[in-house]
Protein backbone atom coordinates (compact mmCIF):
# COMPACT_ATOMS: atom_id res chain seq x y z
CA UNK A 1 0.00 0.00 0.00
CA UNK A 2 2.32 2.88 1.48
CA UNK A 3 5.12 3.17 3.42
CA UNK A 4 6.89 6.06 5.57
CA UNK A 5 10.90 5.70 5.77
CA UNK A 6 13.19 7.39 8.52
CA UNK A 7 15.94 8.53 6.05
CA UNK A 8 18.03 10.81 8.50
CA UNK A 9 19.67 10.57 12.44
CA UNK A 10 19.41 7.29 14.34
CA UNK A 11 16.52 5.70 13.61
CA UNK A 12 17.60 5.43 9.80
CA UNK A 13 16.46 2.99 8.31
CA UNK A 14 12.83 2.45 10.43
CA UNK A 15 9.49 2.17 8.10
CA UNK A 16 5.96 1.98 9.02
CA UNK A 17 3.72 0.38 6.42
CA UNK A 18 0.80 3.23 6.41
CA UNK A 19 -2.21 0.92 5.38
CA UNK A 20 -5.46 2.17 4.74
CA UNK A 21 -5.57 3.11 8.61
CA UNK A 22 -5.11 6.55 10.26
CA UNK A 23 -1.24 7.58 11.58
CA UNK A 24 0.50 9.56 13.61
CA UNK A 25 4.22 9.67 13.80
CA UNK A 26 5.68 11.87 16.75
CA UNK A 27 7.26 11.90 19.93
CA UNK A 28 4.98 10.05 21.96
CA UNK A 29 5.70 6.49 23.04
CA UNK A 30 2.27 5.28 22.37
CA UNK A 31 2.51 6.00 18.26
CA UNK A 32 3.47 3.50 15.81
CA UNK A 33 6.50 5.33 14.69
CA UNK A 34 7.94 7.44 17.50
CA UNK A 35 10.53 9.64 16.35
CA UNK A 36 13.50 10.11 19.29
CA UNK A 37 14.14 14.13 18.10
CA UNK A 38 13.40 16.83 20.88
CA UNK A 39 12.33 19.18 17.91
CA UNK A 40 9.63 16.77 17.43
CA UNK A 41 5.87 17.15 18.77
CA UNK A 42 4.81 14.30 21.02
CA UNK A 43 1.99 14.35 18.00
CA UNK A 44 3.39 15.60 15.06
CA UNK A 45 2.06 14.34 12.22
CA UNK A 46 -0.70 12.71 10.95
CA UNK A 47 -0.96 10.62 7.39
CA UNK A 48 -4.47 8.76 6.36
CA UNK A 49 -5.49 7.12 3.61
CA UNK A 50 -8.86 8.57 1.69
CA UNK A 51 -10.75 5.62 0.38
CA UNK A 52 -12.67 7.82 -2.49
CA UNK A 53 -9.29 9.50 -3.97
CA UNK A 54 -7.21 5.99 -2.76
CA UNK A 55 -4.09 8.94 -1.87
CA UNK A 56 -2.77 9.12 1.67
CA UNK A 57 -2.68 13.06 2.72
CA UNK A 58 -0.59 14.51 5.23
CA UNK A 59 -1.28 17.10 8.02
CA UNK A 60 0.59 18.75 10.99
CA UNK A 61 -1.35 17.89 13.89
CA UNK A 62 -0.40 21.90 14.98
CA UNK A 63 3.69 21.38 16.17
CA UNK A 64 5.32 23.70 17.32
CA UNK A 65 7.99 23.46 14.76
CA UNK A 66 5.97 22.21 11.98
CA UNK A 67 6.24 19.53 8.79
CA UNK A 68 7.84 20.55 5.73
CA UNK A 69 7.16 18.35 2.68
CA UNK A 70 10.21 18.87 -0.51
CA UNK A 71 11.38 21.95 1.48
CA UNK A 72 7.79 23.76 2.18
CA UNK A 73 6.19 24.06 4.87
CA UNK A 74 2.69 22.48 4.91
CA UNK A 75 -0.28 24.85 6.50
CA UNK A 76 -3.31 22.28 5.27
CA UNK A 77 -3.88 18.78 4.26
CA UNK A 78 -1.42 18.15 1.70
CA UNK A 79 -1.37 14.89 -0.72
CA UNK A 80 1.18 12.17 -0.58
CA UNK A 81 3.29 11.75 -3.84
CA UNK A 82 5.71 8.96 -4.58
CA UNK A 83 9.41 10.27 -2.99
CA UNK A 84 7.68 12.98 -0.69
CA UNK A 85 10.48 13.98 1.56
CA UNK A 86 9.09 15.24 4.47
CA UNK A 87 11.01 16.88 7.54
CA UNK A 88 9.63 17.07 11.48
CA UNK A 89 11.73 18.47 13.84
CA UNK A 90 15.69 17.10 12.44
CA UNK A 91 14.31 14.35 11.08
CA UNK A 92 13.60 13.50 7.67
CA UNK A 93 11.65 11.14 6.24
CA UNK A 94 10.44 9.57 2.63
CA UNK A 95 7.04 9.12 1.66
CA UNK A 96 6.97 5.63 -0.95
CA UNK A 97 3.75 3.90 -2.17
CA UNK A 98 5.18 0.31 -1.76
CA UNK A 99 5.28 -2.12 0.81
CA UNK A 100 8.11 -3.61 2.44
CA UNK A 101 9.25 -7.26 3.84
CA UNK A 102 11.63 -4.94 6.46
CA UNK A 103 13.79 -2.52 7.51
CA UNK A 104 16.57 -3.76 4.80
CA UNK A 105 14.37 -3.88 1.85
CA UNK A 106 13.02 -0.29 3.03
CA UNK A 107 16.41 1.34 3.54
CA UNK A 108 17.60 -0.38 0.14
CA UNK A 109 14.42 1.37 -1.48
CA UNK A 110 15.42 4.81 -0.09
CA UNK A 111 19.48 4.35 -1.63
CA UNK A 112 17.58 3.92 -4.97
CA UNK A 113 15.62 6.55 -4.65
CA UNK A 114 18.85 8.61 -3.71
CA UNK A 115 21.37 7.46 -6.67
CA UNK A 116 17.90 9.12 -8.94
CA UNK A 117 18.00 12.28 -7.64
CA UNK A 118 21.91 13.08 -7.57
CA UNK A 119 22.55 15.70 -10.35
CA UNK A 120 25.10 14.69 -12.89
CA UNK A 121 28.55 15.83 -12.67
CA UNK A 122 29.67 17.14 -16.13
CA UNK A 123 33.31 17.43 -16.69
Amino acid sequence: MASIIVTSGEQKGEYLPLGRRTNVIGRAEALPMQILDDMVSRKHLRIWYDEKTKEHSAEDMNSKHGVIINNKRITEITTLREGDQIRIGQTMLLYTDKDFDDSESALSHFKKIGERQRPTMIQ
